[in-house]
């Protein structure tokens, strides 16, 4: 068969066709603009939903803002706020173009079912994020240490609570692992206690070091005067003797004067002569006689 023949009986098989999608149309013309303008309608329920979703969770956002709740929790059920209203109007975007509604919430709430059966993980994560909420151990700015890792709360989300390190790293820990380990919250109280064991050589004057490190506290503007700083003798180590010196301070002052504090113990204890001892090993040689 020649080119043009085939050619030909291609462009006859269209145009038989053509008519008939003609008539088709003719007949069902009204259908297909009821169907346009179901599609269409479900569009904008989408559009113009989304939007009111959005308006509502923010307005309820602020409004928990103005109850001076934490942002923590403000984050938390405002998000709760936004899932819910956008499947209602998912729902009602469905039943504009024609599928039972009913039959829409049998489905989720089938398929809820399913996926929590899969995701039992997720589902505990979201209860006990609602339990962080309720009970509120820590809020937002807080810097706490949960399941081994510790940052300041940035957010407290529906599966996961957000923390940021000092050295300005996310770290995101499920909700579930939260509640399920201690929780170390080092700025719900308003002062703290600093630690330090300063040990001194066993030749120093324990009198005369209590009193070289009380001085040094006592210079200390930002310490608390009460509760009274402790300094006492805690062990009789290796090579040393070692003091436990137990200062308060503001909560917020912490590291600064932690840092500060340590450096000006050790530059008046070297200035009174006291030496702080360090690991040292003795050799010793024989000589062997041939």
């Amino acid at each position: 068969m020649a080119a043009e023949d085939v050619v030909q009986e291609k462009v006859g098989q269209v145009a038989s066709v053509v008519p008939k999608m003609e008539h088709w149309l003719n007949d069902n013309s009204d259908l297909l603009i009821q169907y346009g303008v179901n599609i269409i309608s479900a569009l904008i329920i989408l559009f113009i939903g989304n939007i009111i979703v959005k308006t509502i969770s923010n307005s309820v956002a602020k409004l928990l803002e103005k109850k001076q709740m934490d942002q923590a929790v403000v984050h938390f059920i405002s998000s709760l706020v936004r899932y819910v209203l956008f499947v209602i109007v998912l729902i009602a975007a469905l039943g504009k173009v024609g599928v039972q509604t009913a039959s829409v919430v049998a489905v989720i709430g089938a398929a809820g079912l399913a996926i929590g059966l899969a995701l039992q993980g997720s589902l505990a994560n979201f209860a006990a994020g609602v339990l962080i909420v309720a009970f509120r151990p820590f809020k937002a700015g807080d810097y706490v240490e949960v399941s081994g890792v510790a940052g300041s709360v940035e957010s407290i989300q529906i599966f996961q609570t957000v923390l940021t390190t000092p050295d300005n790293k996310m770290i995101v820990v499920p909700n579930g692992s939260v509640i399920g380990s201690p929780i170390v919250n080092y700025s719900r109280h308003a002062t703290r206690r600093m630690d330090y064991v300063i040990g001194v050589s066993y030749k120093a004057d324990l009198k005369k070091t209590k009193e070289v490190i009380m001085r040094v506290l006592e210079s200390e503007e930002r310490l608390l005067k009460t509760p009274a700083p402790t300094v006492g003798v805690v062990a009789l180590a290796d090579s040393s003797v070692n003091f436990v010196v137990r200062p308060w301070v503001k909560t917020a002052d912490y590291w600064a004067v932690y840092f500060d504090l340590l450096q000006a113990i050790k530059e008046e204890l070297d200035k009174e002569g006291i030496e702080i001892p360090f690991p040292q090993m003795d050799v010793h040689l024989n000589k062997l006689e041939g």
